[in-house]
């Protein structure tokens, strides 16, 4: 198992994404870091639907989600941000 740790700096905010590979698939994800998400249950949302996908498939994910949810709110953060972390985090 391989664990993967990403960081990008945004506008006014951090975002750290960090999962384990299993089979070339995402385990154990969890996003953090210094940003707000409104709501906040939405960052727990992402998490579980990147659970269990193949590595390759992980930014389509988040540009799914954020497209079919609507409703969240981030200031200074955008969907760019998200992926630029994961793609940091898949460089390692």
């Amino acid at each position: 198992m391989k664990h993967h740790v990403g960081e990008h700096k945004a506008r006014k905010g951090l975002i750290r994404i960090e999962f384990d590979e299993r089979d070339g698939k995402a385990e154990h994800v969890k996003i953090t870091g210094d940003f707000f998400m409104h709501p906040e249950e939405a960052v727990q949302e992402l998490e579980k639907k990147l659970e269990g996908h193949k590595l390759e498939e992980l930014e389509q994910i988040i540009d799914e989600f954020f497209a079919v949810r609507m409703d969240i709110e981030m200031p200074y953060v955008n969907v760019e941000d998200f992926k630029i972390a994961l793609k940091n985090a898949l460089r390692e």
